[in-house]
């Protein structure tokens, strides 16, 4: 049995398919199950806590409309996309809004990862995140050519 708040979280993702359904995505009840162990899975692993809504509605609005996400990838690439962003909360030593993250994300995403969710965790977030914590401002080859306006924004700006 499902605690209230599962429950809960279960209809507001599933309300995303009012949405996402235009782009050919939608999700099942089981698909949001599934996504929901791998939050709390994400979640442990990273030593993190998350207070209300979770970062999933905001991943799938921001990423449902990429050329590199169809019906076949569409749950997996959601999953992989929320454990990439909680490491990269971490590793930016939270200098970044979840909404700030999740631009640059699918920026790098869409544009200089070619939908790649390897080459996005492992060599773009993880140069953003190095630039980020050493308050250089050199995102040299960033797919978010105004990537410095974040560090101008949190006071990291040389």
């Amino acid at each position: 049995m499902l605690a209230l708040s599962d429950k809960k979280q279960i209809e507001l993702i599933l309300k995303t398919n009012d949405y996402t359904s235009k782009f050919g995505l939608t999700l099942t009840e089981e698909d949001t199950k599934l996504l929901l162990a791998k939050r709390r899975e994400s979640l442990l692993e990273e030593q993190r806590v998350e207070f209300g809504k979770s970062v999933i509605d905001k991943l799938i609005f921001a990423f449902c409309d990429s050329d590199y996400i169809d019906q076949n990838n569409y749950v997996e690439t959601i999953g992989r996309l929320q454990s990439i962003f909680y490491l990269y909360k971490n590793e930016s030593i939270d200098e970044l809004t979840d909404d700030e993250l999740i631009e640059v994300m699918r920026r790098a995403f869409d544009d200089e990862c070619h939908g790649s969710l390897d080459y996005l965790e492992d060599t773009f977030l993880d140069e953003f995140a190095r630039n980020i914590r050493s308050g250089s401002h050199s995102f040299l080859g960033s797919a978010c050519g105004d990537a410095r306006k974040y560090c101008k924004k949190i006071g990291r700006e040389k």
